[in-house]
């Protein structure tokens, strides 16, 4: 489960005696359970979703190539967290965060809707690209508005984000079981329409609680002038228009889908850099801490590419390689999505509790970042005393046993990411930095679907070796750097 999806809220004012969700404002079980149900539907269609684009027609999917469907998986997972940065300027600019998230949840079940209803090709395009547009609003917003409940001085802050981040990952945990055996036992439809119930009860959990949120949680904290909507309006419209053209023209395919969206967030973060760097807002100080996060945005873009695989190659893999029978009966591939949030929930009280005990002793985040790329990286390798087996020839405990190493990789990363992109940040642009930390992720992830052609299960050998090689290089890279960048980072560990 990524973590990076627990990210830090606004300070506000909200009820602060209001203990009735174990000790935590009431408001924070509807914010809760929209997360949960939103995680639980996101992963769970996740988990069926490679699956579904490349199996024959005769097993239920679309017969697409293997090397297109991952494609068009990590294309779609990239824009999931290209469009967090849309979220965040809707929330900013125009509806605030409570109305963006409760607009996102209703693109969202219109999404799985599509999914689980409309046949064939049509479904999934209209059903992605709903869900990824929502899950950006949805996820740039909902942590945002938890911050809401507390205010600035209150003690219970920490333990609310905790309980809201429990939610996420028991969603992770549930929903690749659940679509996962419906697939197996009914077909794909019905593994979809179980992704779309779970988002329908969120939404409407949700719609009812909202009435409670404090009132800043509706606040517009940089509303775009009257008289800009209307041109707003048309540059979305010629976006779309641009789109459909390049759709309809050829340029833009499933087999090169992956490919556009890393161009795009490529772009997006070039240009993110540029307009920090070269700000009149920002003091020498603050340009140089922007300087030091560029190596560990490099970092993240090859941990992320890794980790992301989860969705790509591990799905074909579970699904060719791996031994899933179980005391004489077949698990569903979707299950192995389910083994990450259960380490999640057990090792990030762990970490938490480490970092704080060895406190100005823990490794400074350049030295987290590397040993998060080369832990990475040394995961892949793992796979190699598996490689050329045959047909449900790797057991099930090897791949439990590298889907922990992904976790602790995970763990020294993506909530440090989250962490240091906001002590980094120049005054000016602190929620731009946080967008660019998502960009890592976003182009990661499309990186993860571009790579999955090269993946052969007949020979692993160099697919395996090439890229844990490249994450460890990085790793050792960065690591060999950590004194230069902490001195760009002036002062900030």
């Amino acid at each position: 489960m990524n973590t990076a999806e627990k990210t830090s809220g606004s300070d506000s004012t909200a009820g602060e005696g209001d203990t009735r969700f174990f000790g935590q404002p009431w408001a924070l079980v509807h914010i809760f359970g929209v997360e949960m149900w939103e995680r639980f539907s996101f992963y769970g269609m996740q988990g069926i979703l490679l699956i579904y684009l490349y199996y024959s027609v005769s097993q239920g999917g679309l017969g697409i190539p293997q090397s297109v469907a991952g494609g068009i998986v990590g294309a779609y997972g990239g824009a999931v967290y290209l469009s967090t940065i849309l979220g965040a300027w809707i929330a900013d600019r125009i509806l605030g965060s409570e109305r963006t998230l409760f607009f996102s949840a209703i693109v969202i079940v219109a999404g799985h809707l599509s999914l689980a209803l409309i046949p064939g090709a049509a479904g999934v395009g209209v059903g992605l690209i709903l869900i990824a547009f929502g899950s950006g609003g949805l996820k740039a917003n909902a942590t945002a508005v938890v911050g809401t409940l507390y205010g600035p001085d209150d003690v219970r802050r920490d333990a609310g984000f905790s309980l809201f981040y429990l939610g996420i990952n028991l969603g992770g945990f549930l929903g690749p079981i659940l679509t996962g055996l419906l697939q197996s036992s009914l077909g794909f439809h019905f593994g979809f329409g179980a992704a779309a119930l779970g988002m329908t009860l969120g939404l409407v959990q949700y719609s009812f609680g909202r009435r409670g949120l404090p009132a800043i949680a509706h606040h517009v904290p940089n509303p775009l002038p009257r008289s800009r909507f209307a041109l707003v309006g048309i540059l979305a419209v010629v976006a779309i228009l641009l789109v459909v053209v390049l759709v309809l023209t050829g340029v833009i395919r499933p087999d090169n889908l992956s490919t556009v969206v890393i161009l795009v967030t490529a772009v997006a973060a070039i240009a993110y850099f540029a307009v920090i760097l070269s700000s009149k807002k920002i003091d020498r100080t603050e340009r140089s801490r922007v300087w030091g996060f560029l190596p560990l945005f490099i970092t993240s873009v090859a941990f992320w590419s890794l980790y992301q695989q989860q969705f790509t190659v591990l799905t074909v893999y579970s699904d060719e390689r791996l031994n899933r029978n179980l005391f004489g009966w077949e698990m569903p591939v979707s299950w192995v999505q389910s083994i990450n949030p259960v380490f999640i929930i057990v090792l990030s009280g762990v970490f938490a509790a480490l970092w704080t005990r060895l406190g100005r002793r823990q490794p400074t985040t350049p030295t987290k970042f590397a040993l998060a790329a080369i832990i990475m990286g040394g995961a892949f390798l793992l796979f190699l005393p598996f490689a050329g087996g045959g047909k449900n020839s790797t057991p099930l405990l090897a791949i439990v046993g590298i889907l922990l190493v992904f976790t602790i990789a995970e763990l020294l990363l993506s909530p440090i990411g989250l962490s240091v992109a906001t002590k980094l940040a120049p005054a000016a642009f602190h929620t731009q930095m946080v967008a660019l930390f998502f960009l890592s992720v976003a182009l990661g992830t499309a990186i993860s679907g571009a790579v999955v052609k090269y993946y052969d299960p007949k020979n692993e050998v160099p697919y395996f070796t090439i890229l844990g090689g490249i994450a460890i290089v990085v790793g050792i890279g960065l690591l060999l750097s950590v004194k230069p960048v902490l001195a760009l980072m002036k002062d900030v560990r």
